[in-house]
């Protein structure tokens, strides 16, 4: 046996790949700020930015041009307070950021559900005494939900972690005529040190204490199996892993348990890192680029939500 055989040129090695970054399976995160009047520049994020909506949208058409299928939407909105009334305000920055992005666009429109961005707290739900309240906050996450369907976004992914969120979500939506409205569940969301860029992108960061009660712990694989069972049992139509780089072993066993489609999230410090090492000389950006979408999708995932997706396909493009 020689090995050597299936990787003695470039077009063969990739004739007998195992694996390859599915351009049609990533999903390009973006933000919308309702507070902006041009475009700015994410700190930490470089060459993410938040927009405003009709440049938002403008951006979303140029993704559609470029072959990219589908995004991620994140809201800024102009008034947060203690329960985030603004997050299923029909005409919030996100509701109108769905309609002017299919009304324009094929791009498939998902929405992440949360709180944290529309708190005065930083927090992903309501608090009662120095506590999140569960099932307080599953309540208006499901007026949220229904306030994304009404608005025509494809899915909606609640990142919330709260204990029984699927469950309330799927039963708003059903009973408000959004059966065929997916929910792509941040089943297994850990509470990571990852997420920092993203906080400071959507001025998110707990005012007080921190999410550990209901993100989980990273030490936890049979608990990652658990809330990901309870999601499937109560409705969701994929299921998610999140961050994914240092998650591989979690992507593995999701593939291994589930039958359902597993996403997983590329996060901003995931991003942010590569690219603060390419800038520095210590990587070279494209192939860490590849290789590291490459082990994403090798380990088990069929969507990779990443902050790269827009550089890959201008790459590819060019």
């Amino acid at each position: 046996m020689r090995l050597r055989r299936l990787r003695k040129s470039p077009r063969i090695r990739e004739v007998f790949a195992d694996t390859e970054i599915r351009t049609n399976k990533l999903i390009m995160p973006m933000f919308v700020d309702e507070n902006l009047s041009k475009p700015e520049e994410i700190r930490n994020m470089p060459d993410i930015y938040r927009f405003p909506l009709r440049k938002l949208v403008d951006k979303a058409k140029e993704y559609d041009g470029l072959g990219v299928k589908s995004i991620l939407l994140f809201g800024v909105p102009k008034h947060k307070d203690s329960t985030g009334s603004a997050s299923y305000d029909k005409d919030g920055i996100v509701q109108r950021a769905v309609r002017e992005v299919k009304k324009e666009t094929d791009l498939a429109v998902f929405t992440d559900l949360c709180l944290c961005e529309y708190t005065d707290h930083g927090h992903c739900g309501v608090i009662k005494g120095r506590k999140i309240d569960n099932d307080s906050t599953i309540e208006i996450y499901a007026k949220i939900a229904k306030s994304y369907a009404e608005a025509g976004a494809d899915g909606v992914a609640p990142s919330g972690m709260m204990d029984g969120q699927v469950k309330g979500i799927r039963k708003e939506l059903d009973s408000s005529g959004f059966e065929e409205t997916l929910i792509m569940a941040y089943s297994a969301k850990f509470s990571s040190s990852m997420y920092a860029p993203f906080r400071e992108a959507v001025f998110s960061t707990p005012s007080f204490g921190d999410r550990r009660t209901y993100q989980m712990g990273y030490s936890g694989i049979r608990e990652a199996i658990r809330e990901m069972e309870l999601d499937v049992e109560e409705g969701a139509d994929a299921i998610m892993v999140k961050p994914a780089l240092f998650y591989l072993d979690i992507i593995r066993e999701a593939r291994n348990s589930f039958l359902l489609p597993i996403a997983a999230y590329n996060v901003s410090a995931e991003y942010s890192m590569i690219r603060s090492a390419a800038k520095n000389g210590i990587i070279d950006l494209d192939s860490v680029v590849d290789e590291s979408l490459n082990a994403i999708f090798r380990a088990g995932a069929d969507i990779v939500i990443s902050y790269f997706t827009e550089y890959l396909m201008k790459r590819r493009k060019s």
